[in-house]
Formats: C-alpha cells, structure tokens, sequence
C-alpha cells in the first residue's frame, strides 16, 4: 500500500461513497496561458498515477477538475478523458478487482479505486444530463468505453453490467433528461443499430423503466430513441454483433441468438410506452410507427387491440391511423376482426370530404377496398355512400372520388347495374321513384345500397365546375380504361384548380356580350338612338 495514501480520508469518503457530488459552478476566469497549464497539469497528473501506485490521490484532483465546468479551455473534458485512460490502464492491470489471500490494506485500496471509479461515472451521468452536445458526445464515449473494458478485463460478466445499476441510471438518464435528444441519438446510430446486444438490454431496461407510471419528457425521448431502432438482428440465424461479448464466447449465449428473446423485449417496452398517458402527439407518433417498427415485432399482436381500439375512439385523423394499424395487423397478422369495415364505414360522415384529412382518408380508403374478394354490399354500400357525399362536396373532392368509383365498379362488374338502373318500386307511378339504399343504417351490409343506382354521379355532371362536370361524365362512357391513379387527383384544391384556369392559354377571347356597350350606368343621349340598359331602367345611380 501506498504511504502516501490517507486512510483517514478513505474512512471518510466510504460513509459518502453513493452520494452524488454537487457540481461547482462554471469557471469563467480562463485565458490560454492558464488553460496551457491546466492541460499540462492534467497529463503530468495521468502520468504519475500511471507511473506509480504512490499518486493514487491524484485521481481525486481530476474528480475535482471534472466537477468545475469549464466553457471556454473545456478543461473538464480533459479531465474526464484522463480519467477514463486511467481507470481503463488500472482496470487492465487489475487493480480494481478482489484477490483471494489480499491484505487487508490492499483491499482498502481497491475498494477506494472503486469508490473513485463510480464517482467518475456519476459525474459524467451529469455531463450527459447538460445541455453541452459537444460534452455530453464526450461523456457517451467514456462511459460505453468503461463499460466495454470492465467486460474486456473479467471484472464483471457482459450479463451483470447489462443488469447493473449504472447501466439502468445510464439508461435513465437517455431516457429521463429534457436536454438528451440529440445525444440519445448519437447513442441510437453508434451503439444500438451497431450491436445486438446493446439493442436487447436497452428495450430489457425501458421495459423496466415504463413498468409504472412516467413524465411525458420520457416518453418522447423513448419514443425518438426507438423510432429508428429494429427490434431484432438483421439477420437473426447469424452470430450476432455484441458490444461486450467476444466472438469466441457467442456460442454460450442463446438469448442473444433467439429472435424470440429480442421480440420478447421490444414487445415488453412499447407495451410499457403505450399504457403510459400519451399526449395526442405522442398517440400520433405510436400510430405513424405502428406498422414498421412496432407490430411486426411483437410475439402477442392482440395486446396491440385495446390500444388501436381507443385510438379510434380519439376521432379525426387519428381515427384514419388506427384502422391503418388495424388492416396491417389483419392483413399480415392473420387478425380477426369482424368489425373492421363497419368502424370504416362510420367514418363517412358528412365532413369527412371537406376535412383537412381528406387526402389521407382516401389514400387509405382506397387500401381497404383493394380486394376483389370483399361482398358486393359492402362495396356498393361505401360506393353509394360517398356518391351521395358528393353533392355537397367542395370540387377538389369530387374529382377523387368519382375515378375511385371508376376503379371499384371496374374491380367489382356486379356493381355496375347501379349505373343505369330504374327502380321498380310498388305504387312508384303515384308516389314517383324512391332511392332504397338507406343513408341512416350504419351497417354497410344492411343499407340496400346494391338495389340502388348513381344518380347522384349522373347530377355531377351538370356541375358548376367544368372539370367535375367533365370527370363525372366517365361513369356514362364505356370503360375502356383500366384504372385510374388516385394520387394523381388527391393534390387537387381551390388553389390548384384555380392556378390552372389562370395559367390556360387562351386561344380566343370569350365573347361577354356581342356588343360592347358605351354606357352602363348612365343613360344615354336621346339623339343617340341607343337602348339603356337594364340596370339604369332599375335603378337610378344619378
């Protein structure tokens, strides 16, 4: 044991080895010849602890640099990285590690090291906690590096590192500080997509972390953090990339070969996001997600139903996104669930055509109703329904809906006797033709809509509008068309309709009246001989 070592210090310090060390305040008395000498003091200390066991209690001097924050020569930082070569070099030499038949002095020394070491390690959790990337990237590097080496070096297994309560506070920290965005991400693109085995025990300790009650801050980092995260390796029957575990030893551990095993996490901590009380943001951002790295990962999709039913309770476009959740799971999930179209078929309301979702509610519309194979009622029944919406639709609708009703009728030919029917109602002589489908019935299997025609489409084309009068008129001509592209009509507004009339080149003058009057609202001269006109004989604008 060193003599220079103070064990009156060290029996002071243990009672206080847990607790974090207030940070001091930032030093803003820097100019380059003092931070010259600091960084030269820096690395005569590193090297002089390196050089001879006698210089231990340097280590505190570092603790100390690193607690005073330093803006302008960032001494701290140096510090921090001194610190961390040091700690590495010892952990190599094992001088942090227990030894069987030890002096009691030398055990003192270790267990001071160690005590150093998990001060070092609360601090850069503060660094990370800041508001400085530049530092927090820095305090990222030291801690995956100590980490790495305390593996590298036998000091503790990959599994009691991953399950230790640095490793939950680091993970906490990512998850917990309002500041961290941007270095969670660095964390994301340098360790989680790089290493199996980073990703695993990251969704092992968010699962932990969202098991109770969380601030809305934490969801959103969670929710950044794994948005672009896979939940499972790339190529799961491969040996998979690990952070702490060495080629030589990956054949020992099935957990992180098991595609099950990582699903089992993920499916664990976005169940623990969901429950949490998401803002309508955050409800947005699960949904967005839903189908690419949410459903395809869990092993128990039904645990997805009660979250996708709520959802589309929540109304407006949030409603669209569920059932966008709730085909995908149906359709590559093998979900049953009979009440799908009906909760679609709800949605056509009478503002459904003029909201700002509109384009989006068509484009998955248009999803839905891609089988060939679905009932004709239903069809006829969504076919019937917008068509009627239609006569109170703005023209930017219109002109999406009808070439959708192009592509059904084409996919569907039984739906086509709807084009030109005539009803055969009793008593229809005396009390004029009456339409069966019935608008009010909110099953589409239920609303007769197949015994119906399209007079609704025949009406749209005597539109206002000459380009809805013109579209409405191919459901009256054969179709000879295959079928239409509907994200070539869905960009359509007031504003674009009304730039390509302005924009149209005109090859002769509309013709307002074939005489162009002299006066309007005056009358003329008598011995003009002119006829007034209409306006000055209604009113009088002397």
């Amino acid at each position: 044991m060193p003599m220079s070592l103070d064990t009156g210090h060290l029996q002071k310090r243990r009672k206080r080895s847990d607790e974090v060390v207030p940070r001091k305040q930032k030093r803003t008395d820097s100019s380059p010849d003092k931070d010259g000498i600091k960084v030269s003091e820096i690395l005569l200390l590193e090297n002089k602890i390196l050089d001879s066991r006698k210089h231990y209690n340097d280590i505190t001097t570092l603790l100390r640099y690193v607690q005073e924050t330093d803006d302008v020569g960032k001494s701290d930082i140096l510090a921090a990285v001194a610190l961390c070569r040091v700690f590495s070099r010892l952990m190599a030499a094992g001088n942090l590690t227990r030894v069987k038949d030890s002096s009691e002095d030398e055990l003192t020394v270790v267990q001071w090291l160690n005590e150093r070491l998990r001060g070092f390690r609360h601090e850069l959790l503060q660094i990370l906690e800041g508001s400085d990337i530049s530092r927090q990237n820095t305090a990222l590097t030291l801690m995956m590096r100590l980490f790495r080496e305390e593996a590298k070096n036998s000091i503790m297994s990959d599994h009691e590192i991953w399950s230790s309560k640095i490793f939950t506070k680091f993970i906490e920290t990512l998850i917990s500080s309002p500041s961290v965005e941007l270095v969670g991400a660095a964390f994301v693109e340098q360790y989680v997509k790089e290493y199996d085995d980073v990703r695993y025990h990251l969704f092992a300790r968010a699962g932990d972390t969202f098991s109770s009650e969380v601030s809305e801050i934490q969801v959103h980092n969670a929710l950044s953090m794994f948005a672009a995260v896979r939940a499972t390796p790339e190529e799961p029957e491969c040996f998979p990339k690990c952070f702490l575990i060495p080629p030589s030893k990956m054949k020992k551990r099935q957990d992180l070969h098991s595609r099950a095993a990582h699903m089992k996490q993920a499916q664990r901590a976005w169940m623990g996001i969901i429950r949490q009380k998401l803002t309508k943001a955050q409800r947005k951002r699960i949904l967005e997600l839903m189908s690419t790295q949410i459903a395809p990962y869990f092993l128990n999709v039904e645990l997805l139903m009660d979250f996708l039913t709520d959802s589309f309770n929540v109304g407006g476009s949030i409603s669209l996104m569920a059932l966008s959740g709730l085909f995908y799971l149906i359709q590559h999930k093998n979900l049953d669930y009979p009440q799908f179209y009906l909760k679609l078929y709800s949605l056509l309301d009478k503002n459904i055509l003029h909201s700002k979702h509109r384009s989006r509610f068509c484009r998955l519309l248009d999803t839905f109703l891609s089988s060939t194979h679905l009932p004709v009622a239903l069809v006829a029944s969504f076919i019937k329904r917008l068509s009627r919406l239609c006569l109170h639709a703005p023209p930017s609708a219109i002109v999406v809906v009808v070439p959708w009703i192009y592509n059904l009728l084409k996919g569907h030919p039984i739906c086509t006797f709807m084009i030109h029917r005539v009803a055969e109602l009793p008593g229809r002589h005396e009390l004029g033709w009456g339409d069966p489908f019935l608008m009010e019935e909110p099953d589409p299997m239920e609303t007769d809509a197949v015994e119906s025609s399209l007079w609704e489409i025949e009406t749209l084309q005597s539109h206002y509008h000459p380009n809805v009068a013109t579209i409405a008129k191919i459901i009256s001509e054969q179709f000879t068309k295959h079928a239409y592209n509907i994200e070539d009509f869905l960009d359509h507004s007031y504003a674009t309709m009304l730039d390509a009339e302005l924009s149209r080149v005109i090859k002769k003058a509309p013709e307002i009246e074939y005489e162009i009057p002299k006066k309007i609202f005056m009358k003329y001269d008598a011995e003009s001989h002119n006829e007034d006109s209409r306006l000055v004989n209604l009113w009088d604008f002397n």
